[in-house]
């Protein structure tokens, strides 16, 4: 037995270097940093913005813009690829690839528009808008899976808080690029080609797998702060729309706005901030309780016990897979049932709100609404969506951790009420497309972390990357087929006849234009059955997943801590519960000696220091 007596000495210097490496290595400024990635991560949605010059400058006709949209929307919706290198190397790998895309991309758009590069082929430009919107699916994986395995247990707040961001970040990148750039729309291309890169490679070593033994005790109600910061966030953001589409902004009051927004877009750090400092204190607290420290040197602590597993074939156990909530094998959970009903569930919910919402200008020409109206709209639409994507995540998790509520029976509900908003669409009631664009733009937003966290708890997050991915795929799949398939032909039906009624003949390259309430109302009552298929479907999984959520889905992580995400680097500590010097040496720690201090570090990296000058044993 070894006692030392430690007393006063000097290690405050140090004390303050240890607690900014644990802030910028911690779990919750890896939250901070993956909102910043996923608050610039929407190029994809301020398309319109550049358009237009990407079609004048090019000579490209309507048909060729659209082949290049969709080629942006096939490239944003499409990860698995990320999630499959996810599976195999660590996040920065995957968020190094992201910008590099990202910047090479929409590099070589710009490079095409301003003709510093000859006139590309449009196979060419499809791959370059395919390559820059990819990007944003490899951040999303580097940055949201990463800290959803970071958070088990507050999954849903997680997908809920990063998701609207991202819902947020086409209003963010517009409010940017306005103070830098004016209405240079090239300038906007070069700026959307470095601005996210940048972003992502400044946080590559923060964003990673952190080890945790316990849940922290008000995890929650951080979460809740960062969410009543991002309200903020966006209230401001739609005020700015309204008043930029009623009053002429010059350039001096988009800086003032932009700088108001970049001021609310870090706010979040003030809140990681102090609750760091509130983990540091209490552990620094804790290790200066005792003034004695025992140390037991003959009988050292017995190394952790390897457990190797039993190597079993991808394919020997496709159709035998384990519990739900169990880590499933990629084959195993896309051979599953269960998937098939979510992405086929998710397929009819997101398509229909997704044609609701790409049609939602034409539509709005169509009824004869001005189009300050229809500029109104969009910005409904972007609001509605972040606040989807938000009360969505966090409504569930409290209705699932407080009273058991299925988190399927949530999707299952929102999946129905945007059925609201299609029947609204297609009979034209007058003025009821501002309702119907609040309607679309909630439910769209809200089955997005609703679906991935459904997923995640179902089939485990061992290959949560890929999984996650997958589930993204259902996107463009039913937007292809109620977007293009079913509102794009039947509209040009309708258009048709209304030509042929007027005595008119289609020239050659002629748009098709519609007017009036019969334009979209066979679309959107075909797109309403087709929701409605997906409601009675996504009930089977709440049927098939009753007694799993009826359960304590969560238990395992709480039982065992290698179940959690770990690392080996450092993190910091998810206990708020002070504890004595002894009970902190008869843990799984080790300590440091110094000349001057005791620093006591813990197997999980929190690390505390006692400030003695001697050391007695």
């Amino acid at each position: 037995m070894v006692a030392g007596h430690i007393s006063g000495g000097g290690c405050a210097w140090r004390d303050m270097k240890n607690f900014g490496l644990k802030l910028i290595l911690g779990r919750w400024f890896m939250v901070f940093a993956s909102l910043l990635i996923m608050s610039v991560s929407g190029a994809t949605y301020i398309f319109g913005l550049y358009s237009n010059v990407v079609k004048t400058s090019l000579g490209y006709d309507q048909t060729t813009l659209n082949l290049l949209s969709f080629s942006k929307d096939l490239g944003s919706n499409v990860g698995i690829i990320s999630g499959l290198i996810y599976e195999v190397t660590p996040p920065w790998v995957i968020l190094l690839i992201g910008s590099l895309m990202n910047f090479f991309g929409y590099f070589m758009i710009w490079l095409a528009v301003t003709g510093r590069t000859s006139k590309p082929q449009v196979w060419k430009m499809c791959v370059y808008f395919c390559l820059g919107a990819n990007s944003q699916a490899f951040a999303n994986t580097g940055a949201l899976v990463t800290c959803v395995k970071n958070f088990p247990e507050s999954r849903g707040s997680v997908l809920g808080l990063l998701k609207s961001y991202v819902g947020l970040s086409g209003a963010i990148l517009t409010q940017l690029y306005h103070a830098f750039f004016g209405d240079d729309s090239s300038a906007l291309i070069l700026f959307i080609a470095w601005l996210p890169a940048a972003v992502s490679v400044v946080f590559l070593r923060t964003i990673r797998i952190i080890k945790i033994h316990r849940r922290q005790t008000n995890e929650l109600r951080v979460f809740y702060n960062i969410f009543f910061i991002s309200l903020g966030l966006a209230g401001f953001l739609m005020i700015l729309i309204i008043s930029q589409n009623s009053f002429s902004f010059h350039r001096i009051e988009y800086i003032g706005s932009a700088s108001i927004v970049t001021v609310l877009l870090f706010f979040p750090l003030a809140v990681v901030v102090r609750e760091d400092f509130k983990i540091w204190k209490t552990n620094k607290q804790a290790l200066t309780d005792s003034s004695q420290v025992n140390l037991v040197t003959e009988n050292p602590p017995a190394p952790p016990q390897i457990v190797t597993e039993k190597h079993v074939g991808c394919f020997e156990n496709v159709f035998k897979p384990p519990d739900r909530g169990e880590d499933h094998t990629i084959l195993q959970a896309l051979f599953s049932i269960d998937m098939l009903v979510i992405f086929t569930a998710t397929t009819c919910g997101v398509g229909g709100t997704l044609t609701a919402i790409d049609n939602l200008g034409q539509i709005g020409n169509s009824l004869g609404y001005p189009s300050r109206s229809i500029t109104t709209f969009v910005s409904l639409v972007s609001i509605w969506n972040y606040l989807g994507r938000a009360v969505a995540g966090f409504a569930s998790e409290y209705l699932l951790t407080k009273y058991k509520m299925p988190r399927p029976l949530l999707f299952t509900i929102v999946i129905l009420f945007s059925c609201v908003g299609h029947v609204l669409i297609a009979f034209a009631v007058p003025n009821s497309l501002y309702f119907a664009s609040v309607i679309t733009g909630f439910c769209f937003g809200a089955q997005w972390p609703l679906m991935y966290a459904i997923i995640s708890e179902i089939f485990g997050l061992k290959y949560y990357s890929t999984l996650f991915n997958f589930g993204s795929v259902a996107s463009p799949v039913g937007s292809y087929i109620l977007n293009v398939k079913v509102a794009g032909h039947l509209y040009d039906v309708e258009a048709l006849k209304q030509m042929e009624a007027s005595g008119r003949t289609r020239k050659p390259g002629e748009d098709l234009r519609c007017s009036g309430g019969h334009c979209y109302r066979k679309a959107f009552l075909v797109i309403t059955a087709t929701t409605l298929f997906g409601f009675l479907v996504s009930c089977i999984l709440v049927f098939r997943t009753r007694k799993f959520y009826k359960s304590d889905i969560y238990k395992r992580f709480r039982d065992d801590p290698q179940a959690a995400a770990q690392t080996e680097t450092g993190s910091t500590s998810t206990s708020n519960q002070p504890q004595s010097m002894a009970a902190t040496i008869a843990s799984p720690n080790y300590l440091k000696v110094s000349s001057d201090c005791l620093v006591v570090e813990s197997m999980d990296g929190s690390t505390g220091r006692q400030d003695s000058p001697l050391l007695k044993f």
